[in-house]
């Protein structure tokens, strides 16, 4: 069965962990579920490390795996599906220069498919029936949605308004881009189905207590959307 589409999505980047070894970083992170109140099934891990050539990436995705598998999360890797598959991770993410799903999707067995995207017209048109056949994705990252140096490249923060307008094609959105705690449930109350964050979490000094703000705020929101 592919993992469902993460309320929480961890991103890595072993450049913002103050010199920590990647794989400690994140099971301190995923320490912070445990009690929080969202299932370890919510949250999923993104290995996203553009630079390494495919053997050190294989045994990055193989230590994270360990982690993750530990804490009940997912492991998706960032474009390389042969990576993926190689680790038993639970699903593959596609950027811009990436595959497409259709092609992803005929090599990717039962792994879960997400996709970026920086504006709501590219998640409506991964949403699109036409789509569905060829293969659809499970969730779209959209971002970004606050301002970020990483994702300046990308143009303009979209703001609350683009989640909520990408979110009516009824694919489960991921918002990303400078997202704290504080702007979850503005964020959730947009529209979206998750938030992902990076550096808010890889450079924390207590990546657990962060993880564990996250968690909070999107358990608040579903308690109050359960209502």
């Amino acid at each position: 069965m592919a993992a469902p589409p993460p309320r929480l999505y961890l991103i890595t980047d072993r450049r913002a962990t103050n010199g920590r070894p990647l794989a400690e970083v994140v099971a301190a992170a995923l320490r912070g579920v445990a009690g929080s109140g969202l299932a370890p099934a919510d949250v999923a891990v993104q290995l996203r490390e553009k630079d390494l050539d495919g053997r050190a990436l294989t045994e990055l995705a193989r230590a994270l795996r360990a982690v993750t598998a530990a804490a009940g999360a997912a492991l998706y890797v960032n474009d390389r599906v042969d990576v993926a598959l190689a680790a038993g991770a639970d699903g593959v993410h596609l950027g811009g220069a990436s595959l497409d799903v259709a092609a992803a999707a005929r090599i990717a067995g039962g792994l879960a498919i997400g996709v970026s995207t920086h504006a709501a017209g590219q998640v409506a048109a991964l949403a699109a029936p036409a789509t569905a056949t060829a293969g659809r994705p499970a969730f779209a990252l959209l971002g970004p949605v606050h301002d970020t140096p990483s994702k300046r490249p990308f143009g303009p923060p979209l703001g609350a308004g683009v989640v909520t307008a990408a979110a009516r094609a009824g694919l489960p959105v991921i918002a990303v881009g400078g997202i704290e705690p504080a702007h979850v449930r503005a964020v959730r109350a947009a529209g979206a189905h998750g938030i992902a964050c990076i550096r808010a979490v890889m450079a924390s000094s207590d990546p657990a207590a962060t993880v564990g703000a996250f968690c909070q705020e999107l358990k608040l929101f579903q308690k109050m959307d359960s209502k």
